[in-house]
């Protein structure tokens, strides 16, 4: 099988990885790839990814069978139907079923209308109706998000009536907003493949998407992931029969289900777990966390959602665990600044030559002139691991000067409230 990921992200590199790694494909490409995924595949830069035509026109160029697309932008853009109608096989939710993440409040509406547990919600779509709704409730905690689409989860979390009011106000301007209630607790992320039979729950991880220690500052895109996250049996018990089953039923009673993955982001508040968020893809960073301890071929699991077998396959998981600590630049979220030379790496740890070492995914990095430079927020995922949460921190921490570039940052906190605990 020749197989092209689409991506350019520290996922991305993941997945490429992933294929990497198994025996049955004899070719590997990443469109436009980046540093990280040129070691162990053929990058093609110069394509758009979310350019259908010119993702089809790479396919025919490079004798591609099979396209595996893991990030929202390409699949937005109709990428999946234009493939498939070529004659192409695809790994990615069809345009009929973006609207459960491309539209949060159809999402909301969906869960209601499959008694899936989520947070209390009311959608604005301008300020006045806003204004007068945040001052009948004084001092309560919400969080402000994008009715649709939005790239590195742009929301904001307050009780400050001004702070609410200026951020919704920004978005108002060119889309409605999604007002729910906060709750405290812990986050789940959960990806589960499916197929028109079945499904396959992924390992669970917690992923951080706070900017500073204790989850306080701005949402990001994810600056850190633990997985996996050991939950009893009776929890996990309760989010497939709350929450993953009613969603899939609820997909094929609407039809809206398609073959590909579905990730679920869960807040475990008050011992009871509630859905926030569907998205139709992986997530960044849980991806980087729970790739390198799944022991399946991908291409395996990839021909058992073809032939809707996924439910016969058994999940082949290590037994130690991962901790990956996202390293971005300066400036990151509001602004980052690029342009900043990485100092060389390593090849050993580079190319992920050493279960020594932690893993590196690459994301905003790109190669000038035969150096590394940030060219974006989220620069390196380091994923240390072992046989459990503490070796794996102390692995990712250990070697995190191994990735070094001025004004470099990252969250000191990533795993320690779970070995704390």
């Amino acid at each position: 099988m020749r197989v092209l990921v689409l991506g350019s992200g520290a996922k991305d590199h993941a997945i490429v990885w992933w294929f990497s790694r198994s025996r049955l494909i004899d070719g590997l490409f990443a469109a436009p790839g980046n540093v990280g995924t040129e070691i162990v595949a053929e990058n093609i830069p110069d394509i758009n990814p979310s350019n259908p035509e010119e993702v089809f026109a790479a396919c025919q160029n490079n004798r591609i069978d099979f396209v595996f697309i893991g990030t929202e932008a390409p699949l937005f853009t109709g990428v999946i139907d234009y493939l498939n109608e070529r004659g192409i096989d695809t790994f990615g939710a069809p345009s009929y079923a973006l609207k459960l993440e491309g539209d949060r409040c159809f999402a909301r509406h969906f869960m209601n209308r499959h008694n899936i547990s989520t947070p209390d919600y009311h959608l604005f779509s301008d300020t006045k109706s806003l204004e007068v709704f945040l001052k009948r409730h004084p001092g309560k905690q919400f969080v402000v998000k994008k009715n649709t689409l939005s790239p590195s989860r742009v929301m904001i979390e307050s009780s400050n009536y001004d702070k609410l009011m200026e951020f919704s106000s920004k978005l108002l301007a060119t889309d409605s907003i999604l007002l729910e209630e906060h709750l405290d607790g812990m986050p789940i992320t959960v990806s589960v493949l499916l197929d028109k039979n079945g499904y396959l729950i992924l390992p669970y991880c917690s992923e951080y998407t706070k900017s500073d220690e204790a989850d306080g500052g701005s949402a990001t895109g994810g600056m850190g992931a633990i997985c996996p996250i050991s939950l009893p049996s009776q929890m996990q018990q309760r989010i497939i029969d709350e929450i993953i089953q009613p969603t899939i039923f609820g997909m094929k009673a609407e039809k809206l289900a398609y073959k590909g993955v579905m990730t679920f982001s869960i807040i475990i508040s008050d011992n009871n777990p509630v859905l926030v968020d569907y998205h139709v893809r992986f997530n960044d960073p849980a991806t980087q966390s729970f790739v390198p301890i799944i022991d399946n071929d991908i291409v395996e699991l990839m021909e058992a959602i073809k032939t809707d077998t996924i439910n016969e396959c058994k999940l082949q998981v290590s037994t130690g665990s991962t901790v990956c600590v996202v390293i971005a630049s300066k400036g990151y979220p509001e602004n980052p600044s690029v342009g900043k030379e990485v100092k060389p790496i390593a090849p050993v740890k580079k190319f992920n030559l050493s279960s020594d070492n932690p893993y590196l995914f690459f994301g905003a990095v790109d190669d000038k002139d035969g150096k590394l430079r940030t060219c974006g927020g989220r620069c390196v995922s380091i994923v240390g691991h072992g046989v459990n949460i503490i070796k794996a921190n102390s692995m990712a921490y250990s070697h995190i000067d191994d990735v070094s570039f001025d004004g470099a940052w990252y969250r000191k906190d990533i795993g320690n409230k779970f070995f704390e605990q």
